[in-house]
């Protein structure tokens, strides 16, 4: 690749931890130490992509802001990527600029959201994305600087900065990082990029606008109705349910896939029991304070649904292998305002893991 220079300025220190501590000074860090993106690891990273540091992957509007090549190559470097990461980054970054994602309003939102990172196919276990045991935990480098490259990406480029462009009531570690893999090596069910309209073999991310994880625990349910119900209950949680129409993921472990696989259960059967019977009743929305009287007056007995249709749910496999435990993670306000968006990842003949 021909070296037609980086645009963005250089600052020389005499030692790393002068850098480390530079970047705090200036606020272009999410609050942790930093890795210092010399010329070299810079220039490692954009071979990886095979990208000139011009090079735009995408604009926010809403913003004025636009997303070039060097920008990803040095955030991705400051939270600890490799340069085998950067087909990743690159399909994170093409969909975080999607228009249907709609970046800036869940960034901005005082709701809190974080951007959750889901990857599917070979690249996943290629690269050493963690798909079960304390997912949403510490501990891999992969789904940790992934996900933390995008934050320090959205801070540093696209001015998603505490009290400034982000105006969040409460945040949530999912700011830090949020990025986890679809556990398809064990997993009888369809893979979600495939349920999605792309190719098995493909590897492919999947952005969410998403709460927190609320953790569903059911251990001595068998039944997979039963199982559904607590699930069904979180996400129609008096206390956080959107009368918006917005999206769910709905992450399943190990012992209550296990459960519902044995019994038949594919992830479309999941999906439309969910969206039968995840419901509240406006009675029950009233007596919690989410509904005035007056706006249910002659419809108490009506229903409302936590989703508009199955598809709105996405199932993903994922989680450890023990335990009566699922994932419910709520999306941002409607599906109209923020919707998951799923782009392929491009593939990279120079990484290296």
């Amino acid at each position: 690749m021909t070296r037609s220079g980086l645009r963005s300025a250089c600052i020389e220190v005499s030692d790393p931890l002068v850098a480390i501590e530079r970047y705090f000074e200036n606020g272009w860090t999410d609050g942790l130490p930093v890795v210092p993106p010399t010329e070299g690891r810079i220039w490692a990273m954009l071979e990886a992509m095979g990208k000139q540091p011009g090079d735009i992957l995408g604009e926010i509007p809403a913003r004025a802001r636009t997303i070039t090549a060097e920008k990803l190559a040095l955030n991705a470097i400051l939270a600890g990527c490799l340069p085998a990461y950067a087909p990743v980054l690159l399909a994170a970054t093409e969909a975080l600029c999607d228009p249907a994602f709609s970046v800036h309003g869940p960034t901005a939102s005082t709701s809190g959201m974080g951007v959750l990172t889901i990857v599917n196919g070979p690249i996943a276990p290629q690269i050493g994305l963690n798909a079960g045991e304390n997912l949403f935990g510490p501990g891999w480098r992969a789904n940790a600087t992934i996900g933390r490259a995008l934050r320090l990406l959205l801070r540093n480029v696209c001015g998603t900065m505490p009290g400034v462009l982000d105006r969040s009531c409460f945040g949530h570690p999912g700011k830090f990082t949020y990025c986890i893999a679809e556990d398809e090596g064990h997993s009888a069910w369809t893979a979600l990029h495939v349920e999605r309209g792309l190719p098995q073999e493909e590897s492919a991310v999947t952005l969410f606008a998403g709460e927190s994880p609320h953790q569903v625990a059911n251990q001595s349910a068998s039944d997979p109705e039963a199982i559904l119900a607590t699930i069904a209950d979180v996400m129609v949680a008096g206390g956080r349910l959107s009368l918006s129409d917005q999206q769910f993921v709905v992450v399943i472990g190990g012992q209550h896939r296990r459960y519902l696989v044995e019994r038949g259960w594919r992830k479309e059967d999941i999906r439309t029991w969910l969206h039968a019977h995840a419901v509240r009743s406006a009675e029950d929305l009233i007596r919690v304070g989410r509904l005035s009287p007056s706006s249910a007056a002659g419809d108490s007995h009506r229903s409302y649904a936590a989703v508009a249709g199955p598809d709105d749910i996405l199932v993903v496999a994922a989680g450890g292998d023990t335990g009566g435990y699922s994932v419910v993670i709520p999306g941002w306000s409607g599906k109209f305002h923020s919707q998951a968006v799923t782009k392929m990842i491009p593939p990279c003949p120079t990484c290296r893991v």
